[in-house]
């Protein structure tokens, strides 16, 4: 049977026999069924820091530590907002299960996770 390319972005590609990340290949023949995780972010330290920058601006004396508390509260904020869900693909075989392919793009990994779907599905 002739190999049949599903998905190919250069790094990351999805064929009919192997399933390729970076320098590590998969072959698809042991693949049973892939499925996404969704690791969330740790945003404790910008809690932290809106936190410490709302004490500092309304408990300080000085109004250099009052602008520094709400420089920490905006920077606290932004990072916040900027922190994103981790995904990943998880391929299960007769070894067991493993990590193939991490992004914080959801929709790049249900493209991969289509593809795998459908070599898993084409092989029969």
């Amino acid at each position: 049977m002739e190999e049949v390319e599903f998905f190919n972005d250069g790094n990351v590609s999805v064929s009919s026999a192997r399933f390729r990340v970076g320098a590590s290949t998969y072959a698809m023949q042991g693949v049973t069924s892939v499925k996404r995780a969704k690791k969330d972010a740790n945003k404790f330290p910008a809690i932290l820091m809106v936190f410490i920058g709302a004490l500092m601006t309304f408990g300080a004396d000085q109004i250099g530590s009052k602008i520094f508390g709400v420089v920490l509260v905006v920077a606290g904020i932004i990072v916040f907002r900027k922190m994103k869900a981790e995904y990943s693909v998880y391929l299960n075989s007769s070894s067991g299960e493993s990590q193939a392919l991490k992004s914080k793009d959801v929709s790049y990994i249900d493209q991969v996770i289509d593809a795998l779907n459908k070599s898993i599905v084409h092989r029969g």
